[in-house]
């Protein structure tokens, strides 16, 4: 393969080089160039855009995200910024510019995510499933790519076949592209997650919503710079971002673990970004932060494959790949190590501790973090909403439905005759084992036996894990002279001042990590 055809592989990620169909041009060649074709003709076809500044000479070639600039008389092209080497010169005869028919016929074919997406439109999940990597092949079969649109529109009404917008963003693992799609009831994102073999390694599907988020006023870009990271390696890699404050340290360094649910790295959700939040925040008073995409979240299918994937894997294993890199990183101090679990991540906070057998981490931050078992704070949880709602003067009917449903869950999870080894035949969360295997983990009790410094953050405006909770750990951890307790009255559960009666619904709205908990943090971090 020659230097071109390498470069647009990694550019347009297409690797499977098929001999080029001779395309007759309707203009007249340039003599003794029977290979050149004409540029526009050539795009047109192709569903590309032309452009031409007749005083430089220079022609823009535009397809969704890719661009090729070249000029009349190079031989050279500029492809997404990178020069690539043509065989012939741009020409230019009787008006018409002409160039090499294989590069530009290469440079504009379908991309394979484009056609994957258009093959799972049609149900033909057989054809779509060739353009998947066997890393997920096992999950995203040929038999549920042909039923993946059709169960999309059960649940979202019949979607247009043709996305309204585009969207290409590279990270450290995956090229990513995103696909909006309008539907009879809302609009969805389609992420296809393509790998360096330019083959579909993961989705991720969510509804399509507007990003509302505002920067705090303590986000001051002078203070910090940041860097891509990778943390761990092989299929389950995650990117993520190492924030860093300006100056030569060796500094501190606090990695950041998320709560429930499929996150990025920001831990974005409605008008809210806490991780990057805690992250530039930190980074302003001498704190680097590493924040990473949750293993649920850039590999969402590859996860959903494993019948027997517990907490460990979802929280605590990728801990200890970031202390690895960080221990290796110059700039940063090994023997302030911290970590800050938020929510589901300040709950798997023990299991982190007790997982860490070199003792590398020098303490640990409990955010929001529940201290008893998974299935009764799920239980208080509802409560919590309901009494909140009730005091509103809110409909609770749907909410009262919904809080039945998660005590039945809970009810089956405590049933004393399920287990790992036997578990219930039909079980509305999945996967039950999740449940199941850490049904008996109440985080207070283990770390009673622990002996790592601890800061314990909690909003007393938090509908999701109350201050019961809190109690919970002061009363647990009462022997415990390293452990310091802070709670603020205002503060919801994602670590923002909300004036109102948290429900939740506030969370659409923009809003940022109080500057008090980044002010705490910082200060018990250095000290």
């Amino acid at each position: 393969m020659n230097n071109w055809k390498k470069l647009l592989c990694s550019l347009t990620a297409v690797c499977l080089i098929l001999p080029v169909t001779s395309i007759l041009a309707a203009a007249e060649k340039p003599s003794g160039h029977e290979n050149l074709v004409p540029i526009r003709e050539i795009a047109v076809k192709n569903g590309a855009e032309v452009s031409w500044q007749q005083k430089t000479g220079q022609i823009t070639i535009r397809k969704n995200e890719l661009i090729i600039v070249v000029k009349v008389g190079e031989k050279q092209a500029m492809v997404n910024g990178q020069v690539v080497p043509i065989n012939n010169p741009v020409q230019l005869t009787k008006g018409v510019t002409f160039m090499d028919e294989g590069f530009l016929t290469e440079a504009l074919k379908v991309a394979p995510e484009d056609k994957f997406i258009s093959l799972i439109s049609e149900g033909n999940g057989k054809e779509a499933a060739k353009y998947v990597h066997t890393s997920v092949s096992g999950v995203l079969s040929p038999a549920l790519l042909s039923q993946l649109w059709t169960a999309l529109e059960g649940q979202n009404g019949k979607i247009t076949n043709k996305a309204i917008a585009k969207h290409v963003e590279n990270n450290t693992v995956h090229r990513n592209v995103t696909y909006t799609f309008k539907t009879e009831l809302t609009r969805i994102n389609i992420t296809v997650r393509m790998n360096d073999n330019g083959l579909v390694d993961d989705l991720y599907i969510a509804a399509a919503t507007p990003d509302v988020y505002q920067k705090p006023s303590y986000d001051d870009p002078s203070a910090y710079t940041e860097q891509d990271i990778t943390v761990g390696q092989g299929d389950l890699a995650l990117p993520g971002t190492l924030t860093l404050p300006k100056g030569e340290g060796p500094f501190p360094v606090v990695i950041l673990v998320h709560g429930s649910g499929a996150s990025n790295q920001d831990a974005a959700i409605g008008g809210a970004k806490p991780f990057r939040d805690l992250a530039v925040g930190l980074a302003s008073q001498g704190v680097a932060v590493l924040r990473y995409d949750k293993v649920t979240y850039e590999h969402t299918y590859k996860v959903a494959s494993q019948p027997k994937f517990t907490l460990k894997q979802e929280s605590v294993d990728q801990v200890a790949d970031a202390v690895d890199l960080l221990k290796k990183n110059p700039i940063i101090d090994p023997t302030a190590i911290f970590v800050a679990g938020h929510s589901q991540g300040g709950f798997a906070v023990p299991l982190i501790i007790a997982d860490d057998n070199q003792q590398d981490i020098a303490g640990s931050i409990l955010l929001a973090a529940p201290s008893s078992s998974f299935v009764d704070v799920l239980t208080e949880q509802q409560d919590e909403l309901v009494d909140r709602m009730d005091r509103l003067g809110l409909d609770t009917k749907i909410i009262k439905e919904q809080a039945a449903f998660y005590k039945n869950v809970a009810a089956i999870v405590k049933d004393p005759q399920y287990s790992i080894d036997h578990l219930p035949e039909e079980f509305p969360l999945q996967p039950a084992y999740w449940w199941f295997e850490q049904r008996d983990y109440v985080p207070a009790e283990l770390a009673k036996t622990q002996n790592t410094p601890m800061l314990v953050i909690q909003g007393e405006n938090d509908v999701q894990v109350s201050m019961n909770q809190f109690q919970t750990w002061k009363s647990a951890l009462q022997g415990h002279s390293n452990v310091t307790y802070n709670s603020y009255p205002k503060v919801n559960h994602l670590l923002s001042s909300y004036d109102g009666l948290s429900i939740g619904q506030e969370y659409a709205e923009p809003s940022n990590v109080s500057k008090a908990i980044i002010d705490d943090i910082a200060k018990w971090v250095l000290k």
